[in-house]
């Protein structure tokens, strides 16, 4: 299949609209338009990483983690970002990465760790607060019904648990056609006075391009009026972290044994137990310091993350139980998604595992 085909498909999946503005997500290494055997699925691409890709005959590895976050200078060899890019382009292998945008989704990162750990009732710990719009057209009304469709058809519309959201309102539309126009209704050179109805919707930003597409094609008017208005409101399908519920309390320091376990943890750092027992779980895969306080806020009796500062461990103050899991620990099942994902798109496509660990940190 063309590598095109699965980078769309990431972009439906996890738009990279939603990265952080540090992040590099997206097509790192190769073209587009390439033919692509076989996917080898990892968490770092390491120089390590690519020759396993060679030996099994990928010609694309896609990663959690991008190879380069910043631009380089030299091609000498001199770090392993050099190397591990350098092999790729002599062997022809693609590199792809679906990093903090995948963090972001309700169904990416977190979601791997709330099914290991049993995690149920999930929200976004920290939605983000600049990624839904309000789309509102005027549209003759005979032709409501055609043009909302079209709109809801490309993704419009989404309220939490509801679909084909939106709102109308009945008014006049007034517009006078120019000599090199073709109106739909009224007459060249005539003030012309229409029944109309304002039809508004709400949609986030990585469909926008493609709903209002699709409104104009659907829209009777040679000249199509709408307003797009961004809305300061949390979107709650999107963010970092997230938070939920298990099924029956459990002690603490089972709690903390359990997670060790499941996560192949070589030590856990944690604050003081403050709870005695287990309930509400925040979380978030990766380095997870900044919502500390989202999930004292959220209830959540104990925070499970990574790379936590000494000085930021304070800030749980007897209000939560901060878990220090180790990055790599908190991330690595996130190939499990990526390989539910790609099988469940494309079926017959080879998509493989890599067994290298690529944890750079070893444990006493």
């Amino acid at each position: 299949m063309k590598l095109d085909e699965i980078v769309s498909y990431f972009e439906e999946l996890a738009p990279t609209a939603y990265q952080e503005e540090y992040d590099n997500a997206g097509l790192i290494v190769g073209d587009a338009s390439m033919e692509v055997k076989a996917a080898l699925l990892t968490l770092d691409v390491t120089p390590e990483v690519v020759l396993e890709a060679i030996d099994k005959g990928a010609n694309l590895i896609i990663s959690h983690h991008p190879i380069i976050f910043k631009g380089i200078n030299k091609f000498t060899g001199s770090s392993y970002v050099e190397k591990t890019v350098a092999a790729a382009i002599k062997n022809d292998i693609a590199i792809f990465a679906a990093h903090t945008n995948f963090d972001s989704m309700m169904g990416g990162v977190n979601l791997s760790i709330a099914r290991k750990l049993g995690i149920t009732d999930l929200e976004i710990l920290q939605p983000i607060n600049n990624g839904l719009f309000k789309l509102v057209t005027f549209v003759p009304v005979d032709s409501v019904e055609k043009v909302r469709d079209a709109m809801f058809k490309a993704g419009a519309g989404q309220i939490g648990g509801y679909d084909c959201c939106s709102f109308g309102s009945e008014g006049f539309g007034t517009f006078r056609a120019g000599d090199n126009t073709h109106p739909y209704v009224g007459q060249k050179g005539e003030m012309h006075r229409e029944p109309e109805v304002r039809v508004e919707t709400i949609l986030p930003k990585n469909i926008l391009a493609r709903v209002v597409e699709k409104m104009i094609e659907a829209h009777p008017y040679e000249e199509v009026a709408y307003d797009i208005y961004p809305l300061e409101i949390p979107y709650r399908q999107v963010g970092l972290g997230m938070v939920g519920n298990i099924e029956e309390p459990v002690a603490s320091v089972d709690f903390l044994r359990q997670v060790k376990e499941v996560f192949g943890a070589g030590v856990v750092r944690y604050t003081a137990l403050s709870r005695q027992v287990i309930k509400r779980v925040a979380f978030c895969g990766g380095s997870g310091a900044s919502l500390i306080g989202k999930a004292i806020e959220s209830g959540a009796d104990i925070f499970i993350t990574s790379d936590i500062k000494y000085h930021q461990f304070f800030d749980a103050d007897g209000r939560i139980i901060i878990a220090d899991i180790g990055h790599f620990e908190s991330e690595q099942f996130t190939i499990e998604l990526f390989y539910e994902y790609l099988l469940k798109k494309f079926p017959t496509f080879a998509v493989l595992k890599s067994r290298v660990n690529t944890n750079p940190i070893n444990y006493l």
